[in-house]
């Protein structure tokens, strides 16, 4: 009897010792989500050398284990390399390091606090370049009328059709300027403005010298122009030697009537007041870049009583050139002039091209502006036709 309850004892004990380590046993932990349906592909409408890698879990939600995705990347009989990482958060990379023309394949490691697991392989990508961007395809169409309406105009130059082009007063007074010069046997001042030649508004500049040049050698009319800039001085010399030339002047060609100043700002706008002031020109030419001296100037040109043609792509200046000069030349009519005053076909069909592409997108503006106006004043929480149609248009125009 004794023996059988010392028996029931220890049994007792080892249930218990049994079932106290148990409950004592630290838990096992959850096994990382695993990466399935993992697929790599080409990067469409690129030029190449980017796949992309997208890849789902097994588990509709992310273990709090998971730190981090990181994508390998091998080729055939190469060993796996890491080429980047991306937040638990993510599901897709691109690998813009890919070789145009080369087959990879890829793997995506699930990194935990505890380890990591790897993906199986996904099947090979290989990254091509594609011949056209179908997300550009309001650009080719934006391009195709561009330029076929430059062409278009181009044509009809060349054949002898009368382009309008509207007057530009400025431009119509140089013949003017140089003439009432002429008259009252005083030099024509040309300032080209106080930048190099790489500022665009320098070389359309020079460019209407050439123009100013030739007047002058044909009624033999003294021509003086201050450069600020080395450069901008060897140009105009080439240019008003080239337009003495071509009117078969040549010998009343003055190097010296071209020169340099100094490219001090202040110190060049001293200068050109001086000339005014000592050489009384009938006729001052101020065009190209300008700053602060603008006013100075043509107060100085003013004070003389000299007729002024201006000229300047600098808003902030045109107020001063349009209160001091006779004639201003506002925005885009300084770029405009060589077409303006030359006539030449290429010039003038291209010029007549853009103003027309120019009419073609204020009307576009002002179009779309009516259609989103009644769009929304039909439905104001944007479900009418016209606003639908208005964001088709908006995701096309983005490429979307």
């Amino acid at each position: 009897m004794r023996h059988r309850s010392l028996t029931a004892v220890l049994v007792l004990l080892s249930i218990l010792a049994v079932t106290r380590g148990r409950a004592a046993a630290p838990p096992v932990p959850a096994p990382p989500p695993c990466v399935c349906d993992i697929s790599a592909y080409d990067v469409p409408d690129d030029g190449g050398g980017a796949i992309a890698v997208s890849w789902e879990l097994a588990t509709t939600t992310i273990s709090p284990a998971v730190t981090r995705f990181e994508v390998l990347r091998y080729a055939a009989g190469e060993e796996p390399v890491s080429v980047g990482e991306v937040p638990f958060t993510d599901s897709d990379f691109v690998d813009v390091d890919a070789d145009h023309g080369r087959a990879y394949q890829y793997i995506v490691r699930t990194h935990t606090i505890d380890g990591f697991v790897d993906s199986v392989p996904s099947d090979a990508a290989i990254a091509t370049a594609q011949w056209f961007a179908h997300g550009r395809v309001s650009s080719l169409v934006a391009v195709i009328i561009v330029c076929g309406s430059i062409i278009f105009f181009i044509f009809r130059a060349r054949s002898g059709a009368e382009l309008f082009i509207r007057k530009i007063p400025g431009l119509d007074a140089v013949d003017d300027a140089v003439g009432r010069a002429t008259e009252m046997g005083r030099p024509v001042l040309y300032v080209p403005g106080i930048e190099t030649v790489s500022e665009v508004g320098t070389l359309a500049a020079l460019t209407i010298l050439g123009h100013v040049a030739k007047k002058v050698a044909q009624h033999g009319t003294p021509l003086l122009v201050p450069t600020a800039d080395p450069i901008v001085m060897t140009t105009a010399q080439e240019i008003v030697k080239q337009a003495y030339a071509e009117v078969g002047q040549s010998d009343r060609f003055d190097p010296s009537s071209v020169f340099y100043l100094t490219y001090d700002q202040f110190g060049y706008t001293a200068g050109v007041d001086g000339i005014m002031v000592r050489e009384r020109p009938e006729a001052v030419f101020l065009l190209g870049y300008f700053a602060a001296e603008s006013l100075i100037l043509a107060e100085t040109a003013h004070e003389i009583g000299a007729i002024q043609i201006s000229g300047t792509k600098e808003t902030s200046q045109l107020p001063f050139f349009v209160a001091a000069c006779d004639y201003t030349l506002i925005g885009e009519e300084i770029f405009a002039a060589s077409s303006y005053l030359s006539h030449e076909p290429v010039m003038l069909g291209s010029l007549k091209g853009q103003d027309l592409i120019k009419i073609g997108i204020v009307y576009g503006i002002v179009g779309l502006v009516i259609v989103a106006s009644i769009g929304y004043a039909i439905a104001p929480d944007g479900t009418s036709v016209l606003s639908g149609a208005l964001e088709a248009v908006k995701l096309w125009l983005a490429g979307s």
